[in-house]
């Protein structure tokens, strides 16, 4: 690609060619938390360092990331890092509570606490750790499976911003929408320009694809479920129809345009370099055909949607891809 460094060329670029739709031998498969607590050997890691400590030590992230690629057959490799770093780059405090989750101590209560965070953030100093893991990961994979990058969607980290946490209801930040639609607003374009830059800064550093979401997600993909950058709405579901389309679809057609802009007009991408983009909204079964029109090249389905529905719904153009692993059982 254009304007980045030499990297070893794919020696398993069957995710990279079903991302242009063309036909492989086989679905390449990766898992979105394919690095994590489920591996021995993550936890020996894990007991010798705090979460965020990983996950800004370039090393141990690129430590990480590599264990299930040694002890699995898998086709991409996804960095080891948290959807919440962008809270943090903004001046927000993240904390990760064993047996709880991510904490987040001084929460959004009002419109008045959006003068606490930083609106001028710079997300290449704040967050070049992550850069310089993806850098040091794309280095150290030799070129065995092409490398994914991730950040989350812009309501699916305002959710945590204002409830503080995982939430089962989301009552707070709905309440946001209906009581301050101006500064939810606001605060959404606020989200939506750094993720913007947090991903085209990803390319930049050695990602060859691209994901957001705070779930874990196994993913199988086949010619007609190909894989390239994906945005996630993990926490879609919990808005009507009405609300996505005012609050969510926007700035999700901004991040689009803006990545591709900005690699092309700014960095000399061509318009074939721009990495594909995945669009997956948990529970967003109701908006697939909105989400089909912002331009995503890849859909991503939960278990809620039959691909055969959503096929006819969107047409024959743009990717499916089917997560196997959101089904509540699993």
């Amino acid at each position: 690609m254009s304007k980045i460094e030499d990297f070893p060329i794919p020696k398993n670029d069957v995710i990279l060619r079903v991302c242009k739709g063309l036909t492989v031998p086989y679905a390449p498969v990766w898992i979105m938390r394919q690095a994590g607590r489920y591996l021995p050997e993550f936890q020996a890691v894990r007991k010798e360092h705090d979460f965020f400590e990983i996950c800004r030590t370039p090393d141990l992230v690129c430590e990480v990331t590599l264990q299930p690629i040694r002890r699995f057959n898998l086709d991409a490799a996804i960095i080891f890092s948290d959807i919440l770093v962008i809270p943090q780059a903004l001046g927000m405090e993240v904390v990760m509570d064993p047996g709880v989750g991510p904490q987040l101590p001084s929460c959004l209560n009002t419109p008045k606490d959006l003068a606490r965070l930083d609106w001028s953030a710079d997300v290449k100093s704040h967050l070049d750790y992550f850069y310089e893991a993806v850098r040091l990961t794309r280095h150290r994979l030799e070129g065995c499976v092409p490398l994914i990058g991730f950040a989350g969607g812009p309501w699916t980290i305002m959710t945590y911003m204002i409830e503080g946490g995982g939430s089962k209801t989301f009552l707070k930040s709905k309440r946001w929408l209906y009581a301050y639609p101006k500064p939810s607003h606001r605060l959404l374009g606020l989200l939506t320009r750094t993720i913007t830059d947090h991903l085209v800064h990803q390319v930049l550093a050695g990602a060859q694809l691209l994901q957001a979401s705070s779930v874990s997600l196994a993913w199988s993909l086949s010619r007609y479920y190909r894989q390239g950058k994906c945005i996630f709405e993990s926490h879609a579901g919990v808005l009507s129809s009405h609300l996505f389309n005012v609050f969510v679809l926007p700035h999700l057609r901004q991040i689009y345009a803006g990545v591709r802009s900005r690699l092309q007009n700014l960095h000399g991408f061509s318009a074939d370099e721009c990495p594909p983009i995945i669009m997956f909204a948990l529970g967003g079964y109701y908006a697939l055909e909105e989400i089909a029109s912002v331009g995503f090249e890849v859909i991503g389905l939960d278990w809620t949607t039959d691909p055969k529905w959503a096929r006819q719904v969107i047409g024959p153009s743009i990717t499916l891809q089917v997560s196997w692993a959101t089904f509540p059982t699993i």
